[in-house]
């Protein structure tokens, strides 16, 4: 509603609008006043309002006489919603998708969608401009929330919001939220975040009305800017004119970002439908059992995840040097108990969460970046790793994941002979964060349920290790193996542990408690393969993705670091070709793959490599 206090009608109104109708006061168009020839207000000679419309035209008579008694007070008022509307709809229009690009002069520029829009608005008539100016403020409402959802993809997952494969995602960030803030503090962010949304949409509508309605009732003024302001834009554009450092004054920052999406939904679409055709190709499919993974016959291999074990806790300055220290002091253990490793780097195909991306990719030999991605493979019958091995029928395989906390079909898919989930390993210790268990607790589970009992065949096994994963707080503590115990142990530990909230906002904290997570991880696993690992033992470690931009920085790579560990030498000289660093560590040299290159890497190098379509047999 304006609160303008003009008492007639502007000559170059539109009399014909009505609820552009935010309509002056004092006009015709409220209905419980008349305007005499003198442009002074009469009573209406209606009849007292009843129904539902008595409170609207109470208000309307009652806003009326405000504006009568406080004329400057109504108008300034006025001016300034109004000046409100416009900041808010110019704001949508050139609000950035990433955190970075949130400078002044990023807001210092033309935007010609407004041009366009107020061209339209001149032309529509009445009821067709009214329903035009509504869905164009739904639409900058919902432009707003999905580059909301850009901003906070990109900071935590290095990539912006995708509109078709995405909206599940929330879910998982719910849970995040309550691991961070509790329970309560998820609720109320919940709640808040819904209703401001809500309230988004219903503002922003009545922005872009209340801007249309000034508009055509100053039309002839409202024409001639917009012929101005198209011709500058024009002209600012064919010359590229960049006056501030390389940011163009000429905006199209909103239909470029409307085309992106549309360019990516199509995109998406046309992936499901190669990629569902890539995954029923593998040319290990056919291989003989007898011919897969004959180099580790014997051998218990373990296939260990850390989750958000990235470069960036190699090689950043304020987080390597503990972890650095970690591994040198587990590698002069494990040197002292017999062991060697080697060390080299993959890209991930997903980047600060979406861990399961990274884990299928690396198992099934297939990219796998997003969900429509991991759907189709998963409910296929690709050949994994694991299922390389059980397909052998020489070995036992096991899955450990402390982070499932219900059912879980994919593990057959894996191809594990067994399953062990958050439920099933007797853990009756707090959590820690989003982490249902400490590392070393989920190690010596698997011990006392797998790896103790010595059956008939040697185990392959995979194990998810949680403890790094973001909040980073509180964290666990190394504890000695005897008393790890049922988990009791950590409920003191956890209580002293530092708040989430504290640390996660914190930029200096995040990237501290990020390291020391790795360290934690790090110590749990290769201390265990120090005094449970004996001539047989194989372990293969990577991380799952880098952590988030928060701690590995803004445009980060995807590389994380992988490493195979192992007691019996000739399991090494079988990857001599790789390239790898010697040790725990991948130096500057060592090769960088991509992550679904390693499944046929290593089959190839542990078994025979299948021959060439066509190929006469042998």
């Amino acid at each position: 509603m304006s609160l303008s206090t003009r008492s007639s009608t502007s000559p170059d109104a539109d009399t014909s609008s009505d609820a552009d109708t935010t309509s002056d006061a004092g006009t015709a168009s409220d209905g419980d006043e008349t305007v005499g020839k003198d442009g002074a207000s009469e009573p209406s000679t209606e009849a007292a309002p009843v129904g539902p419309a008595a409170p609207v035209r109470r208000w309307r008579r009652y806003r009326t006489a405000l504006q009568e008694k406080y004329p400057v007070a109504a108008r300034s008022v006025s001016w300034g919603v109004t000046a409100l509307a416009a900041a808010l709809v110019y704001f949508a229009l050139l609000m950035p998708g990433q955190p970075e690009y949130f400078v002044v002069r990023q807001f210092l520029r033309l935007p010609v969608e407004p041009i366009l829009a107020a061209a339209l608005m001149l032309v529509l008539p009445r009821r067709p401009r009214l329903v035009a100016a509504v869905v164009i403020g739904v639409g900058l409402a919902a432009l707003v929330v999905v580059k909301a959802l850009d901003i906070g993809f990109n900071q935590f997952l290095g990539r912006g919001f995708n509109v078709v494969l995405d909206w599940g995602l929330l879910d998982d960030a719910e849970s995040y939220v309550q691991d961070t803030l509790g329970s309560t503090g998820a609720t109320a962010a919940v709640v808040g975040i819904v209703v401001l949304v809500l309230l988004l949409f219903v503002v922003m509508a009545l922005a872009v009305v209340r801007l249309v309605g000034l508009l055509v009732r100053h039309r002839d003024r409202a024409a001639r800017g917009t012929i101005v302001a198209g011709a500058v834009w024009i002209t600012c554009a064919a010359l590229g004119l960049t006056p501030l450092e390389n940011t163009a004054f000429a905006s199209r920052n909103t239909i470029g970002f409307v085309q992106d999406r549309w360019v990516r939904v199509q995109e998406t679409l046309r992936d499901e439908a190669a990629f569902a055709k890539e995954a029923k190709k593998d040319k290990f499919a056919d291989v003989p059992a007898d011919q897969l993974l004959t180099g580790l016959r014997g051998k218990d291999v373990m296939i260990a995840f850390i989750e958000s074990y990235g470069r960036a806790a190699l090689e950043d300055p304020a987080i390597e040097p503990g972890v650095d220290a970690a591994l040198d002091q587990e590698g002069e253990a494990l040197t002292k108990a017999g062991f060697a490793a080697k060390s080299g780097w993959l890209t991930s195909a997903t980047y600060g969460g979406s861990s399961w991306l990274g884990h299928s990719t690396f198992l099934t030999g297939l990219w796998i970046d997003n969900q429509s991605r991991y759907r189709t493979v998963t409910a296929g019958e690709r050949l994994t790793l694991p299922g390389a091995f059980a397909k052998t029928d020489a070995w036992r395989t096991v899955g450990v994941v402390p982070g499932v906390q219900y059912n879980w079909p994919e593990g057959d898919f894996y191809g594990f002979d067994k399953v062990y989930d958050s439920r099933d390993v007797g853990y009756q210790g707090p959590k820690f964060s989003w982490s249902t268990m400490p590392d070393q607790y989920a190690l010596t589970a698997f011990e006392r349920l797998e790896a103790a009992r010595k059956g008939d065949k040697p185990l392959m096994s995979e194990i998810i290790l949680t403890s790094s994963h973001q909040p980073w707080a509180p964290l666990p503590e190394m504890v000695d193996w005897d008393e790890v115990g049922d988990g009791s142990v950590y409920k003191d530990i956890e209580k002293a542990g530092k708040d989430p909230a504290d640390v996660f906002t914190d930029p200096v904290k995040v990237k501290e408690e990020y390291g020391r997570s790795v360290q934690y991880s790090v110590h749990s696993l290769l201390q265990y393969v120090e005094k449970y690992g004996d001539e047989n033992t194989v372990l293969v470690f990577l991380g799952d993705h880098q952590p988030m931009a928060s701690v590995s920085g803004n445009g980060a790579s995807h590389d994380v670091p992988v490493t195979i560990v192992a007691h019996d030498p000739k399991v090494l000289d079988r990857i001599d070709d790789w390239g790898w660093s010697d040790g725990l560590r991948p130096g500057d040299d060592a090769p960088v793959w991509r992550m679904d290159s390693f499944r046929d890497r290593f089959l190839t190098a542990y078994g025979e490599e299948p021959k060439a379509a066509g190929s006469p047999a042998p």
